[in-house]
């Protein structure tokens, strides 16, 4: 159940549903068993320069290593980068969980 957050200056142009919908499509496309991608944006008026910040995280698989953590990475950069229709500074990065981390549907008893 990878996670991505999208963190922005509120001065861009953003479509961040689009945006948070095709990380989780590309995911998909390069493991298709990693589930629904839960996405959240994060626009802020508080800001020095233009930027956009995304984190995508990930649960620690035996496949997920090196090779596909920078194929991943590859796609993820340049398919959302090219969804930023202004100039910016632009980040984005992989994070895998700690061992000591749990994630699950939460249904109340």
């Amino acid at each position: 159940m990878p996670h991505a957050e999208v963190k922005y200056s509120d001065d861009l142009s953003l479509d961040t549903p689009a945006m948070l919908a095709e990380i989780e499509a590309i995911i998909l496309r390069h493991d298709a068993g990693a589930g629904a991608c839960k996405g959240r944006a994060y626009p802020t008026s508080e800001y020095h320069h233009s930027h956009v910040t995304i984190t995508v995280n990930l649960l620690v698989k035996p496949h997920r290593d090196e090779a596909f953590s920078t194929a991943l990475l590859t796609d993820l950069e340049q398919r959302i980068s090219a969804m930023i229709p202004q100039v910016c500074e632009f980040s984005f990065g992989l994070q895998y969980a700690s061992p000591y981390y749990v994630t699950r549907r939460h249904s109340p008893h």
